[in-house]
């Protein structure tokens, strides 16, 4: 018995009998919501539950997220993100969105909150060069 080639059976791969799923529809597919702090980059941990018998079953340690709208005073809009309470309460501590945002890592900042931080510094520059 010959192995099928992919000039014969175009949906199956090279190396693995197995089939190339198509698409179900022709627009792009949308990313499922992730368990993570759009400010804080903090995500889902595994870990074990130890019994007295030091029994390990996995476990999953899950941040605890809100959704919260703040305020930004220099662009006076408010946005809703989804934030962890610790940092909120780092928010209130550095005095509110705009200097948690200005003295956060970009790393750390997801897509919208960067893009946010990023609408705060223009907007205070050019109320500095004014």
């Amino acid at each position: 018995m010959a192995w099928p080639t992919e000039a014969a059976h175009p949906n199956l791969t090279p190396n693995r009998l197995t089939l190339k799923r198509a698409p179900l529809c022709n627009r792009p597919q949308r990313l499922p919501m992730s368990r993570r702090c759009e400010l804080t980059g903090k995500g889902v941990l595994t870990g074990h539950n130890v019994s007295h018998a030091n029994n390990k079953t996995k476990r999953v340690f899950r941040p605890n997220l809100q959704t919260i709208s703040l305020t930004s005073e220099a662009l006076g809009n408010a946005y809703k993100l989804k934030i962890s309470m610790n940092a909120l309460r780092s928010v209130d501590r550095s005095g509110g969105l705009d200097p948690y945002l200005l003295n956060a890592r970009d790393e750390a900042l997801s897509v919208r909150a960067l893009r946010l931080k990023r609408a705060i510094a223009r907007k205070l520059s050019k109320k500095a060069a004014a």
